[in-house]
């Protein structure tokens, strides 16, 4: 009885915490999207022709003008973890037959085979789907990605991810938005559990290194104007699950 009592009173820290802004925003759920990713660990004497390699993007090009995808891009980590991915290629499609069928173009067209995807010591691919997320249309190359991984408590409400969207992380990223501090954000759960259920992954996109700093500034005025941010938070999830992750990115969005 006392834990229902306190996700009940989690659940109202995040519904006042969030009034004043969804009063401006109104957050809702939109359509799903899917989002594949292909990651990739390149020995870094391989890096010049991995480069060159991304460069060819004739296939998402032609699967985007074909309506099949709504965004595509690759990453470049900029800081590096120990055997972890340096690389990786994405696209975004509102369905998982959009998905599938640039996976099979690129299977079919030997760019899933080259010589420098097969140096990879470690390659791995993921399915996510979101109902939270906005870009603005257009090309950004040297941007910077920023990611973020969490993990749910595990006594956290089945709805947590939403309570999280609608009270926190929307309003904050559409503010950042509006002022020019990200062009795109996403916040995914798995479609494909390869990994432990209960976990979930916000990213954004800034097209500048200033666009960071902008977002950090915007975060702590936030959590300032809005003390009970944190907390509710943090009754939801899991911090030493939490791992971050920077990458440069070019990508277009539709």
């Amino acid at each position: 009885m006392n834990r229902r009592v306190l996700w009940v009173v989690a659940g109202l820290l995040l519904i006042a915490m969030a009034t004043p802004m969804v009063a401006q925003t109104e957050v809702k759920e939109k359509s799903p999207i899917y989002i594949y990713v292909a990651e990739w660990n390149i020995p870094r004497a391989q890096w010049g022709e991995m480069e060159k390699s991304e460069a060819d993007q004739s296939v998402p090009q032609a699967a985007m003008a074909a309506g099949t995808i709504l965004a595509y891009g690759f990453d470049t980590a900029v800081v590096h973890q120990n055997d972890g991915p340096t690389h990786d290629n994405w696209w975004v499609a509102n369905s998982m037959a959009g998905i599938l069928n640039v996976l099979e173009q690129l299977s079919k067209s030997g760019s899933s085979t080259t010589a420098v995807l097969a140096s990879a010591t470690k390659h791995s691919d993921s399915i996510d789907q979101s109902r939270y997320y906005n870009w603005k249309p257009g090309t950004y190359k040297g941007a910077y990605t920023h990611g973020s991984h969490y993990k749910l408590k595990a006594d956290a409400p089945n709805d947590a991810v939403d309570m999280v969207a609608k009270g926190f992380i929307v309003p904050l990223m559409e503010k950042m938005m509006a002022e020019g501090a990200i062009v795109e954000y996403d916040l995914d759960t798995p479609a494909l559990h390869t990994e432990a259920p209960g976990t979930f992954d916000l990213y954004y996109t800034a097209p500048n290194a200033e666009g960071l700093d902008k977002m950090n500034q915007g975060l702590r005025e936030m959590m300032k104007a809005n003390p009970l941010d944190g907390p509710a938070f943090g009754s939801m999830v899991d911090s030493s699950a939490h791992r971050d992750s920077l990458s440069h990115t070019n990508a277009t969005f539709k």
